[in-house]
Formats: C-alpha cells, structure tokens, sequence
C-alpha cells in the first residue's frame, strides 16, 4: 500500500503569468512567518508571476489579517487573490482559540465579501516545534515541509477559477 502523504498534491501545470497577488503576513513569530513568506514568494515566481506583481505588506499579528486583507483588497482592485500568513503557537490561556477563530471565519469573510480568493496561510500549531517543521526549518532533524509553496500553488489556482 501507497504511504499517505498529508497535503496538497502539487500542480505542474500552474501558470500564474499576468497574476497579481497580495501577500499580508504577521510580524509576531516572525522567524517562522519569513521562511513561509519565502516560500511563497518563491513558488509564486518559478509559476510565472512576477516580482513587480507580488505585493507584500504586513501587520502586527493574526488578529489584524482579516481587516488587513480587506483594505489592501479595497486599495487594490487588481489584485487577483490575496495570500494571508501567520503563525499561532498555543500557549497556556484560551487566547490562542479566540485568535485562531476569529482570524479563519475573519479571512472566509473578505474573500466571501469581496469576491477575491483569500488563501488561509495561517498555521495554528501546539508547539513551536510544528510550527518551525511547516515553515520548512524543522529543529528536530526533521526540515518539514513549508507550506507556503501550498498557499501559493493554491492562490495561483484559485486566482486562474475565478477567471473563468
């Protein structure tokens, strides 16, 4: 029997040339947001979209995504879809639940709204362990997988839909 293998199954045949994407990540958890930030940065090229066709911004934190993604989207007519990338690390208080909650249904809502793909590149991790392993930088031996290349893949995908 095949092994399972968690994800989304990469599409070679993406081409993002002539796409513009937003990309709006958090500065809080930094160090893993920037490798996630790379990796999608770097996916969205090798498909065809240009450096001067991926707009960056960032925000504070999580909880600032979804009216972040929004404005940027207002300010932005052109954009095709927006990629919103954070990392939320559980800790000891309910704080965590609240922000991941809010952030998810907050980021559903601008692309609902707006009519815009809004990519959730949002990792919601127990540990800082598994947040480093799917930002691609693994501290246990393990490197993992950032998933950034999937949030990009996705926006390219999603951006080409509703095109159609």
């Amino acid at each position: 029997m095949a092994e399972f293998e968690k994800g989304v199954v990469p599409r070679k045949d993406l081409n993002g040339a002539g796409l513009r994407i937003l990309i709006v990540h958090t500065r809080w958890n930094l160090s893993i947001v920037d490798p996630l930030v790379k990796g999608t940065i770097e996916t969205l090229r090798s498909a065809g979209v240009t450096a001067e066709n991926i707009l960056v911004r960032d925000v504070p934190g999580a909880f600032e995504l979804p009216f972040a993604s929004q404005q940027l989207l207002r300010q932005h007519p052109d954009v095709d879809a927006c990629i919103s990338i954070g990392v939320l690390i559980k800790g000891s208080t309910m704080h965590f639940e609240y922000i991941a909650d809010s952030t998810c249904h907050g980021l559903m809502r601008v692309g609902l709204d707006s009519g815009k793909p809004v990519v959730l590149g949002v990792l919601t991790c127990l540990t800082e362990d598994q947040a480093f392993e799917r930002a691609g930088i693994g501290r246990q031996g393990h490197a993992g997988h950032n998933h950034g290349i999937d949030w990009a893949q996705a926006a390219i995908e999603m951006a080409l839909l509703n095109k159609k």
